[in-house]
């Protein structure tokens, strides 16, 4: 249990970013708004540049700003708002999430760590995030940004391993502070640094506040061993196929047939493929005599 006062772990790192973060925090929207403002950006934030969040999610919260506002509507229209922003998944899961809150909280985005994590598609990091940046609670907020920042400054290596271990997210609690405001503060301090100063590729290290003192930077700034694997391609990907069948759906006021969506891939097996799992995945309804459309 997180104790009340600053404890030997509330390092000079931390100190370090909490100043370097008074003076250059971005006034991005979702810090200052409600607890379903923060949720909608945090889904609409996985894997995806705050650049192409920030009109979308001024729309979304301006057409639906409470979870009974979206829960009303359909799945159809979340997904047509959220557009292209990609991965849609999060758009339906969004919508999930906003009927539980409804049905089951009363329309308030629950503040207990076990309601938050049984939401559709919240997992350990987005249940963090929202303790931290909607209700101000201490938790340990582990995204890329922030567990890159902690691998060099504090255990000076290039990247963290691939995924969150139980050693790592322990070694994090004991670096965060301690308090609950502290806390909450510097799990959006260290992200900031991670985002715009010790990004992936050429870190900013001459704007560093804590370059000094930086174990990675001490070690000579090690490289990480080559990584074999290669993110998939997208151009002509199974992905982008779903793209581009969603993005017909998504136009379209009726229902329509296989036939509209052949520009979808030159490839019929690809399409075919690509149209059975976004059925799976409850994206798309089948419906009789060969039609598609977006679910209700």
């Amino acid at each position: 249990m997180a104790r009340d006062g600053s404890g030997p772990a509330d390092s000079a790192l931390v100190s370090a970013l909490l100043r370097w973060y008074s003076t250059n925090e971005r006034p991005l929207p979702w810090r200052h708004t409600t607890p379903w403002g923060v949720l909608v950006s945090e889904f609409m934030l996985q894997q995806t540049p705050v650049d192409r969040v920030l009109p979308l999610w001024e729309v979304w919260l301006d057409r639906w700003p409470t979870p009974e506002a979206l829960a009303t509507d359909s799945v159809a229209d979340a997904l047509r708002a959220w557009g292209r922003l990609g991965y849609p998944r999060r758009a339906r899961w969004l919508h999930q999430s906003a009927v539980v809150i409804t049905q089951q909280h009363g329309g308030e985005v629950p503040s207990d760590p076990e309601a938050l994590r049984a939401l559709p598609g919240v997992g350990d990091y987005t249940t963090a995030a929202v303790l931290a940046f909607a209700f101000g609670q201490r938790s340990v907020v582990l995204d890329t940004n922030v567990r890159r920042v902690v691998a060099r400054t504090v255990h000076g290596i290039a990247q963290p391993a691939p995924h969150v271990t139980t050693a790592e997210r322990a070694r994090a609690d004991g670096l965060w502070p301690r308090t609950h405001a502290r806390s909450a503060r510097w799990s959006a301090a260290v992200m900031e640094f991670g985002a715009l100063v010790c990004t992936a590729r050429q870190p900013g290290c001459d704007r560093c506040p804590v370059q000094r003192t930086c174990a990675w930077t001490l070690a000579g700034q090690p490289t990480p061993p080559v990584n074999s694997s290669r993110q998939a391609q997208y151009e002509g990907s199974d992905r982008q196929v779903r793209g581009r069948i969603m993005a017909v759906l998504r136009d379209s006021p009726r229902p329509v047939g296989v036939v509209a969506l052949r520009a979808a891939s030159a490839d019929d097996a690809q399409r075919d493929r690509a149209l059975d799992g976004l059925v799976t995945d409850g994206l798309v309804t089948r419906l009789p005599r060969g039609r598609y459309a977006l679910p209700d």
